[in-house]
């Protein structure tokens, strides 16, 4: 089997003045040289750059060489000098896209009304993560009959859409085709974050790009169970967590509003301890509204609250979605174990058919020779890239669950280069640059 990328095929040090390196090996070699400047303030500004990096690879590598021959040959540098060339046009690219302001437009008057109408359209869809409309941080365009919607946000000049169309599928592509219609008449780069594989056939039919993310865990209610050796250090996780006292419930959406100040003291105390920002976008925030419109799980110690998780549950196919999740570090190793599993056991009670407990960045990405630049680098990033992210650790969590691994992807047009398309996705969810800089 083809291997990833790996530091015995790396050229040495001496040869290298004679022998072209890999472009993917000409990103990886900058990263650690931008991170270990200082103990925070380099590694905050290395994140950012490694994100700025990422998008150049998101092209085949004979297409990116090319076109970044005429960039550099467009500001006067020798495009043979590749590293140094490559270094010096990245700078530039990853400091303006980090520091321009967006332009910032008037919401329209009658947001809330469309809030509200695409609200009442989620009972009828099949994937219950439409819920995060309800955030209100995201803008609303709906089909022309009224029976669908996209979600969507702008950050800098890219108008982001978020998951699949909101709609029966027989309305996507019209759908998207007025989307990308009103991106351009805003001059604006249409973006597709985070689409499931029946989204690929209009990729393919509108000449789009699309690259691969990572994976969505997706556990089949009906099957989950904790009998059997396979779930023997689950069941002891989960058991000793309820012999030292920790108690779950499970709270409709109208008893949900008279714990909201405990909640609250949850959630500051999970963000104070990781030094993190609240994001957005494709992520749930702590609002007490958002919070309020749904069920919510938690998990009490000697009757205080200590972890909780907001869940989305209005779907036409039995689906539900884990988004919000909170707790108080270091009270016992098996209380989110706990909190995951009564959460499964009482929706399947409920005769849910399946629960989506979200994202596994970067995971399950091909590393055959064959594949794009993109793959092997963020293979290697999935691999060596826990400064930033706990990539290995998220996909090892939701693997205890015995989940169904579901591809999601990255979709942009054109045939360029959408490092400024990545660069805004990453600043909308991370709640922009100031959000970025803290975990």
């Amino acid at each position: 089997m083809a291997s990833s990328l790996s530091d015995a095929e790396a050229p040495a040090p001496a040869q290298a003045a004679r022998h072209a390196k890999p472009l993917s090996f000409v990103v990886l070699s900058l990263i650690p040289k931008l991170v270990l400047r200082a103990p925070r303030s380099g590694a905050v500004f290395g994140a950012l750059v490694m994100l700025a990096l990422l998008g150049p690879i998101l092209a085949e590598e004979n297409l990116l060489k090319f076109g970044w021959g005429l960039v550099l040959a467009r500001h006067g540098i020798d495009a043979t000098e590749g590293t140094l060339g490559l270094s010096m046009v990245l700078g530039v690219i990853a400091s303006r896209g980090l520091v321009r302001n967006p332009r910032r437009r008037r919401e329209p008057k009658d947001v809330e009304d469309d809030l509200a109408r695409a609200v009442s359209l989620l009972p009828a869809q099949a994937n219950a993560s439409a819920g995060l409309v309800r955030l209100g941080d995201k803008r609303v365009l709906f089909s022309d009959c009224g029976q669908g919607f996209i979600m969507y946000a702008r950050r800098g000049r890219s108008l982001v859409a978020l998951f699949d169309p909101v709609a029966p599928k027989h309305l996507w592509a019209p759908l998207v085709d007025k989307f990308i219609a009103e991106a351009r008449r805003s001059r604006s780069r249409p973006v597709f974050y985070q689409v499931s594989p029946d989204f690929l056939p209009i990729v393919v039919e509108m000449r789009l790009q699309a690259l691969k993310l990572g994976e969505q865990a997706v556990v089949d209610l009906s099957r989950f169970t904790l009998a059997g050796g396979d779930w023997l250090k689950l069941r002891r996780s989960i058991n000793r967590a309820e012999r030292d006292g920790l108690c779950f419930e499970m709270l409709a959406a109208d008893a949900v509003p008279p714990v909201l100040d405990e909640l609250q003291t949850v959630s500051d105390s999970w963000l104070s301890a990781h030094q993190a920002a609240e994001k957005g976008f494709s992520l749930g925030t702590f609002d007490r509204a958002y919070i309020a419109s749904g069920p919510v799980a938690l998990i009490r110690l000697d009757g205080r609250i200590v972890a909780f998780a907001s869940l989305m549950t209005a779907s036409s196919s039995g689906d539900a979605f884990i988004d919000l999740m909170r707790h108080v570090p270091g009270v016992h190793r098996g209380m989110m174990d706990l909190l995951f599993v009564k959460i499964m056991e009482t929706l399947k009670a409920e005769g849910f058919a399946t629960l989506n407990l979200g994202m596994a960045p970067l995971a399950g990405l091909s590393g055959n020779r064959r594949a794009p630049v993109w793959n092997h680098v963020a293979r290697q990033i999935f691999e060596h890239g826990e400064r930033f992210y706990n990539f290995r650790g998220v996909r090892a969590f939701k693997e205890k669950f015995d989940p169904d691994w579901q591809p999601r992807y990255l979709v942009v047009t054109g045939q360029g280069l959408p490092v400024l398309s990545l660069l805004d996705v990453t600043l909308l969810i991370g709640g922009g640059l100031k959000g970025l800089t803290r975990r």
